[in-house]
């Protein structure tokens, strides 16, 4: 797994607003109970400095038999807690799946951008400035500093 250096660009960082946090345990409450909304899940990764675990509702991309995680809030502490941690649990409802993570460089990241901002838009638009699936493959590199993709697949045993 590779960890980038600090820049402008790789500490980007949306915090969330009190509305966001509402609707984002809403959507993990339902998570939990099984009812996925559009992919969704509920991460568990474990702190970097306490070892807890932590809870984030995140949306699943599968784009061409593989499966990935996009922060489109920028390098927020799931982020650095996968990075450190370099694996975690995935949830709907009573069905748990650990799995290793692995980030991707930059150059690797526009087809996957383009294909979670196909799906979530609606959801995650907001978070992109402007720009959408229909950028072209030189934009979205240009933003992908500021958006981790993790590449995840079954942990092993």
């Amino acid at each position: 797994m590779t960890v980038q250096q600090p820049t402008e660009q790789n500490t980007r960082l949306i915090e969330q607003g009190r509305g966001q946090r509402h609707l984002h345990r809403a959507v993990a409450g339902l998570t939990k109970l099984g009812v996925s909304i559009l992919g969704s899940r509920v991460l568990y990764v474990k702190g970097r400095k306490t070892g807890e675990w932590r809870a984030n509702p995140v949306n699943l991309l599968t784009y061409e038999g593989d499966r990935y995680l996009v922060a489109p809030r920028g390098h927020t502490q799931w982020v650095r807690n996968l990075r450190v941690a370099g694996n975690g649990r995935l949830r709907v409802g009573r069905r748990v799946e650990e799995f290793v993570a692995t980030e991707l460089a930059d150059d690797d990241k526009p087809a996957l951008l383009r294909a979670y901002l196909r799906r979530w838009k609606f959801e995650v638009g907001m978070f992109f400035d402007g720009v959408d699936a229909t950028a072209s493959d030189e934009k979205l590199r240009e933003i992908a500093p500021g958006y981790p993709v993790f590449r995840i697949t079954e942990a092993a045993g």
